[in-house]
């Protein structure tokens, strides 16, 4: 029966996929690669890297998927997501069933952690559930941006019996405030930060980590707000894209 690996590459350090990923990767026939267009050309070239590093037997074929439009300005969000990914099942299901073989086994390389802000995973639920083409799946975890962010922050993720909460931009914004727990943003691109009206708050931020484009920022958040987004404003035009994201954490009191 043919088989799927959903392998977590990292955040973008090619030292960052794990011994697991190297040994899933090794049994790969056919590595599936979204094109998401020559701005995110980095994206492509660092799969492509990272399969020519860790593997040396090159019997492997890549196959390039051009990931469909994305709405970014819908009148729903959740039905243009839903549409979306519904393009995206059609794409990688054809594809299951053109390219791979019968006792093959394909793969997605996907940035960062699989569980954690990726559509992948649903999708292919959505192709095994209809039935139409048969075969196992398995799931390999990966280094986060979260982990990459506190590690080079050198800051633990927790503190001493608080929670920690991972949002988005658009559930941030939504709120405006910080509660006693600590929050992740990722998926930011408006900046949602700079709608945060709490005066005791910290941010470190990251972009690009693990990467040797990497720029890491903390501080106040009402001091930092506005050079951050100038810094990943810049980025983004320099690069053309951007990934970034960032911990918003309650100022300790002073000691006394």
């Amino acid at each position: 029966m043919r088989k799927i690996m959903i392998i977590g590459i990292g955040a973008g350090n090619p030292d960052y996929i794990t011994v697991q990923a190297i040994k899933a990767m090794q049994q790969v026939d056919i590595f599936f690669v979204t094109d998401k267009g020559e701005a995110k050309e980095d994206l492509l070239r660092v799969r492509t890297d990272i399969c020519e590093r860790h593997l040396s037997d090159r019997s492997y074929r890549v196959v390039q998927i051009q990931d469909p439009e994305r709405d970014r300005s819908p009148h729903s969000y959740r039905a243009a997501v839903q549409t979306w990914h519904e393009q995206r099942r059609a794409i990688y299901e054809r594809l299951i069933v053109e390219e791979l073989d019968e006792d093959e086994c394909g793969a997605f390389l996907v940035w960062g952690d699989p569980s954690l802000y990726d559509s992948i995973i649903r999708i292919v639920e959505q192709i095994d559930a209809r039935g139409i083409v048969g075969f196992d799946y398995e799931i390999i975890p990966g280094i986060s941006s979260i982990q990459a962010l506190t590690a080079r922050h050198k800051i633990p993720l927790n503190r001493i019996g608080e929670a920690v909460q991972i949002t988005t931009g658009r559930q941030l914004a939504a709120a405006s405030t910080v509660s006693d727990s600590d929050v992740v943003v990722m998926l930011d691109g408006e900046c949602a930060f700079q709608t945060v009206t709490n005066e005791d708050v910290d941010i470190y931020w990251g972009a690009y980590l693990g990467t040797d484009d990497e720029i890491l920022l903390s501080g106040k958040l009402q001091q930092m707000a506005q050079k951050i987004a100038e810094v990943r404003a810049q980025a983004r035009l320099r690069k053309g894209w951007i990934m970034d994201t960032y911990l918003l954490r309650k100022s300790e009191p002073p000691a006394d």
